[in-house]
């Protein structure tokens, strides 16, 4: 299939695959597609190590990376941020993990979060910036708000085309003003963060809005028929999150792949329990306690919110992969409603071919309507 991005990239599908897991990004850009790595993650040494594997995987088949680069952020918050984390929601995670059952982290929270807040910082965003564009990466995508002018700046210098997420018209227009090179409209049913506004009513708005900057259409896509929706409504392509956390390859802890393989699309919320700002993820007793409980002292802003709780969520996946149940209960993870799709443990080479393939036979049921 020829599109402006599969052209302009030189990839055999209009298919990006947003993923923290290198595995996940190789296997994909091997079929044909473009996996997209998530920074956030890794340090810069580790990102570095990272893109080195794949770029061996890979063989100069393109593929790209995804930051996150708060705005409002300034270089003295990432040193003591944790001090910054009032007592009273100390308190509350403390009590969650004492009412489940699950034990105290064993790392402070000082050392998570600074660690945490080196990366969600702009210096810290900056130095990955500067890591992934020193390897072959053929695009470079900011993932809340509007990437920087030293983000464009830097990019442009490597000739490294810029895409950004957003969830509105006014957000695409900002990012074009910025000198972003493609947007990716993304619908609220995505997982992580998301706006309010649907996929199938954004897409065919920010076309219009930014053409003739390409737009991908992201947010409750799993299959062939929704992408062929997606280029129905004007995309030059779709950016697929939630399909690969089920994957072989996927590093979703084994718990919480369970738990997606067993959800309903109404087992996800868009909360800010996670991250401080609305998130898409899978209901679970964590979300409920931040959100409705009589004595949740509510989420913290970001990046506060994100450092509290990664300080504590790799010790409850851990503990729910050993299926101690309170930990089973407070697991949650980012993922879209398109979770209602997923049942199954598949490569993610052969997710590829059959959404690809899905595409065809639904291009051939409309070609065969139009002619009847």
């Amino acid at each position: 299939m020829r599109t402006a991005v599969t052209e302009r990239f030189g990839i055999d599908f209009p298919l990006f695959a947003f993923s923290h897991c290198r595995d996940v990004v190789a296997a994909v850009t091997n079929a044909g597609g473009f996996g997209v790595l998530g920074a956030v993650a890794y340090s810069p040494e580790r990102l570095d190590a990272e893109l080195s594997w794949i770029d061996a995987q890979v063989g100069g088949r393109p593929y790209g990376v995804d930051v996150l680069v708060p705005g409002k952020l300034d270089a003295g918050a990432a040193r003591g941020v944790a001090d910054l984390i009032p007592e009273r929601h100390r308190d509350f995670v403390a009590h969650l993990l004492a009412k489940y059952g699950v034990a105290a982290p064993a790392r402070p929270l000082a050392g998570a979060a600074d660690e945490v807040a080196r990366r969600v910082t702009g210096p810290g965003a900056t130095g990955l910036i500067e890591v992934a564009l020193g390897h072959p990466i053929r695009l470079i995508a900011s993932a809340l708000g509007p990437p920087p002018p030293e983000m464009v700046r830097l990019a442009r210098e490597a000739g490294v085309p810029v895409a950004a997420l957003v969830g509105s018209v006014e957000h695409a227009r900002r990012q074009v003003e910025a000198g972003v090179d493609l947007v990716v409209a993304q619908g609220t049913e995505a997982g992580g963060h998301t706006g309010e506004v649907s996929t199938m009513v954004l897409v065919p708005q920010v076309v219009d809005a930014v053409a003739p900057v390409p737009v991908l259409a992201a947010g409750g896509i799993a299959d062939g028929r929704q992408v062929a929706a997606a280029l129905a409504l004007g995309a030059e392509g779709v950016w697929c999150g939630s399909v690969w956390l089920t994957t072989e390859e996927a590093e979703t802890p084994q718990a919480v792949k369970r738990k997606m393989l067993a959800a309903s699309s109404l087992d996800t919320v868009r909360s800010r329990s996670r991250t401080g700002k609305p998130a898409r993820q899978l209901r679970s007793a964590w979300t409920e306690e931040w959100d409705d409980a009589p004595e949740s002292p509510g989420p913290l802003g970001m990046p506060l919110q994100l450092l509290l709780a990664e300080g504590v969520m790799p010790g409850v996946d851990a503990a729910a992969d050993r299926g101690e149940a309170g930990a089973l209960e407070l697991a949650t993870y980012y993922v879209g409603q398109v979770v209602g799709q997923l049942r199954q443990v598949r490569p993610a080479r052969e997710v590829v071919y059959e959404m690809m393939s899905g595409l065809a036979d639904t291009v051939d049921r409309l070609a065969r309507l139009s002619s009847e």
